[in-house]
């Protein structure tokens, strides 16, 4: 429901109020510091990865490996981590990318994948977590979702590698769990789920 609704960023973001000049809504241009691609992206970015945030702001854009379908990132500690993601996650970046980061970057001149729209420039133009937040918020509101979080993606991930493949090593090295007990939490079973396991043979 999230990703369907980040799909439709880009043709319901905010939209000129320009009545005169443009009677049909669908018509009148986007607001300039409307970046609906760029949000696309990053919910993309956060379902399909299952990265933390500060990953996502993080990301360099010539980190990003499009034939590999990886993303390397510096995480907490300096250490590097390499996400794999899906192709449906690489075509919203090359969608942002092809849309808007070029416009943006000609303000900032940044590494950063992710670039702020704001006119004051400060800093590489790197968002902060603090605006994925609200770009996840603002989408999980559209959609009528409530109680999730970004990081509720990145368990969603962790459950999802359990579900399909049964192996531990795998959330472990998706999600960069120095920890395997981290990895481990997600292969937990409760009593119902138990007693369904059991019930079915």
């Amino acid at each position: 429901m999230i990703l369907d609704t980040a799909e439709k960023l880009s043709v319901s973001g905010k939209i000129s109020k320009d009545r005169n000049r443009f009677k049909d809504v669908e018509k009148r241009p986007k607001h300039k510091n409307n970046r609906p691609f760029r949000n696309r992206a990053i919910i993309y970015t956060l379902i399909e990865t299952g990265m933390r945030r500060s990953a996502v702001t993080n990301i360099d854009f010539d980190k990003v490996d499009f034939n590999k379908k990886t993303i390397a990132v510096v995480e907490k500690g300096g250490l590097t981590h390499k996400y794999k993601i899906s192709q449906e996650g690489l075509n919203s970046m090359a969608t942002y990318i092809d849309r808007e980061r070029s416009t943006d970057n000609e303000h900032w001149n940044s590494p950063a994948l992710f670039l702020s729209n704001s006119p004051n420039k400060k800093g590489d133009g790197r968002l902060s977590p603090q605006v994925i937040n609200l770009i996840w918020r603002d989408v999980c509101q559209k959609a009528g979702v409530k109680g999730k979080t970004p990081h509720s993606a990145r368990h969603a991930m962790g459950k999802h590698i359990i579900e399909k493949t049964g192996n531990i090593a795998a959330v472990q090295r998706q999600l960069g769990h120095r920890n395997v007990a981290y990895s481990v939490a997600y292969s937990r079973i409760g009593d119902d789920e138990l007693q369904k396991v059991l019930d079915d043979r």
